[in-house]
C-alpha cells in the first residue's frame, strides 16, 4: 500500500480533476479566449481584436455606473449582513440570563434560529418574487396595501419601491430596496454560522469575563469579536462575492431588469443584455474575465488583510 499510494491517490482523483477541467476551467479558457475577438455569439466567424475590448471597457459610461452599483452591494452587503447575524448569534447563545448552567442565551432561541434560517432554504428567484409581490407598487402590494388601510398613503399614489430612482443618501433608492432584500435572505445562514462558531468558545471565558465586572457590551467587542475573526473573514469573502452577482435580484425585481433608467445596473446585468441583447459576445466576455480578476484580487487581498496566528483557547 505504502508503495503503490501514488497510483491510488490518482486513480481516486483522476475523474474529478478531468471533470472539472473540462467543464469548469475550459469554460473559463473559452471566455478569456473569445474576450479577445469581436465574437457575435451566433456564427462562426470572428476576428482578432486584442485588447480592445478591454480598452473599451474603461470608456463605457454603463459598465462605470453599473461598477459602482458593485461597489455599493460589495460595501452594504456583507457590512450590514454580518452585523446583524453576529447580533443575533450573540443573542442566541448568550444574550440571556446567567443561571446555575451557565449563560444561556434568550428564551426560545431554538425558535428563532429556525424562524432566522428559514429564507435560507428558499431559492433567491422565490424570495425575489416573493418581495416583488411585497413591493408592488399598488394597493395589492403587501406594503402600499397596509399603509393605504391605514390612510397614510394616497391609493392614487402609492409608493413606486423598485421602480423609483429618487437618490437617497446619494444612491438611487431602487439598490437600497435591493439591499434590504439581500440582507434578509442572508443573515439567517450566517447567524448559524457565528452561532456555531461562538459554542466552540468555553463559557467559562464568558464567565471570566462578567465575573471581572465586564458588561454584556465590552464582552462581545473585547472577547466574542476576537474570538471569531477568522470566521467572519471567510463570510465577508462569501459576501462579497454574493454582492459582486446580485443578478436573480435585479432581474426579477427591476423594470428592463436593470432599470429604471439603468439605476439598478450592475455587472452581471450589463454583461447579459450585452451578450444576449447586443450580440456582443466578445466584448460580454471580456467583462465576465475582468470581474472575475476583480473578484479574485478582491478575496486574496481581504484574505492576506485579516490573517493572522490562530487563538488557542
Amino acid at each position: 500500500m505504502r508503495h503503490g499510494v501514488a497510483r491510488f491517490v490518482t486513480g481516486f482523483l483522476a475523474l474529478p480533476v478531468a471533470l472539472y477541467l473540462f467543464y469548469v476551467v475550459w469554460p473559463f479558457a473559452q471566455a478569456a479566449g473569445y474576450s479577445l475577438t469581436d465574437w457575435g455569439g451566433y456564427s462562426d466567424s470572428q476576428r482578432f481584436v486584442g485588447l480592445d475590448n478591454y480598452v473599451r471597457l474603461f470608456s463605457d459610461e454603463l459598465i462605470r455606473k453599473a461598477f459602482w452599483h458593485n461597489v455599493f452591494f460589495l460595501v452594504t452587503v456583507p457590512l450590514f449582513t454580518i452585523g446583524l447575524a453576529l447580533l443575533l448569534a450573540f443573542l442566541l447563545n448568550v444574550g440571556g440570563r446567567e443561571d446555575r448552567a451557565g449563560i444561556r442565551g434568550v428564551f426560545g432561541s431554538g425558535l428563532y434560529k429556525v424562524i432566522f434560517f428559514f429564507p435560507q432554504v428558499l431559492s433567491l428567484v422565490v424570495v425575489a418574487v416573493m418581495w416583488q409581490q411585497i413591493y408592488r407598487s399598488d394597493e395589492q402590494g403587501l406594503i402600499n396595501g397596509l399603509l393605504i388601510k391605514i390612510g397614510l398613503v394616497d391609493a392614487d399614489n402609492p409608493i413606486a419601491f423598485t421602480a423609483d430612482p429618487e437618490p437617497f443618501l446619494g444612491i438611487p433608492a431602487v439598490l437600497w430596496w435591493l439591499l434590504l432584500i439581500a440582507v434578509w435572505s442572508g443573515a439567517g445562514f450566517y447567524m448559524v454560522l457565528f452561532s456555531a462558531a461562538m459554542q466552540s468558545i468555553p463559557k467559562d471565558i464568558y464567565e471570566a469575563a462578567i465575573l471581572d465586572g465586564a458588561g454584556r457590551f465590552h464582552t462581545f467587542f473585547k472577547v466574542t469579536l476576537p474570538l471569531l475573526r477568522d470566521t467572519i473573514s471567510v463570510a465577508w469573502v462569501y459576501l462579497g462575492f454574493i454582492a459582486l452577482d446580485m443578478y436573480a435580484l435585479v432581474f426579477v425585481m427591476t423594470p428592463s431588469q436593470g432599470g429604471p433608467n439603468h439605476a439598478s445596473e450592475i455587472f452581471a446585468s450589463v454583461l447579459n443584455f450585452t451578450a444576449f441583447q447586443k450580440g456582443q459576445f466578445g466584448y460580454a466576455c471580456a467583462m465576465g474575465v475582468a470581474l472575475a480578476i476583480f473578484t479574485i484580487l478582491l478575496a486574496a487581498l481581504q484574505l492576506r488583510i485579516t490573517r493572522r496566528d490562530r487563538i488557542e483557547y
